[in-house]
């Protein structure tokens, strides 16, 4: 009587690597676009909160933006918005925050992208006083 063989022979186990390793090639790269984008949808919402918060400041201190900002000018840090994302500082910094442009009576706010998201497509984004939204890279970025 001849024993039965149970299990894998070594052309199934290669066949099947190999088609997890195709799968994988073609998924992974997907999914990394997908993540930098769900943290550059992140960055946005961000910015537009920390406008609500230059308006505030406005509306707070006699129609005028310049206190907001601690420091000079080229480091734009801000005492009334945190200065990364994401915003409650509880997680691994995505972007940046800053105000590289403030007058008494506008400001331009800027994310710049660090750590996992430093080779974002759409490199920084800003948003102006007059709702103005631009990106370093093109113009699809804020849709």
């Amino acid at each position: 009587m001849k024993a039965t063989q149970t299990g894998f022979t070594l052309i199934e186990l290669m066949i099947t690597v190999a088609i997890i390793g195709i799968l994988s090639s073609i998924g992974y790269p997907s999914y990394m676009s997908h993540i930098q984008k769900s943290k550059r949808v992140e960055a946005q919402g961000a910015l537009v909160s920390f406008a609500t918060a230059m308006e505030q400041w406005r509306v707070e201190n006699n129609n005028d933006y310049t206190g907001a900002a601690v420091g000079t000018a080229a480091t734009g840090q801000t005492s009334i918005f945190s200065d990364q994302v994401p915003t409650d500082e509880s997680g691994t910094k995505t972007y940046t925050l800053s105000i590289p442009t403030l007058t008494a009576s506008a400001y331009t706010l800027k994310a710049v992208p660090s750590g996992t998201q430093a080779g974002d497509d759409c490199g920084y984004l800003t948003l102006d006083s007059t709702g103005v939204k631009a990106s370093e890279k093109g113009t699809g970025c804020w849709e």
